[in-house]
């Protein structure tokens, strides 16, 4: 299981459909919103 970098939330990436590549690295999200936020500055999540 992976983290939601944003909330701390436990995440499948097996079945997640929501992910966004940041330096090279693959990270997970429960929610739009989460994803979004990371979007907005991913320096502070990583």
């Amino acid at each position: 299981m992976a983290i939601d970098p944003v909330c701390g939330m436990a995440v499948d990436e097996k079945t997640s459909k929501i992910t966004v590549k940041h330096k090279g690295a693959t990270y997970y999200f429960c929610s739009p919103t989460c994803k979004k936020e990371f979007e907005k500055n991913p320096q502070s999540h990583v």
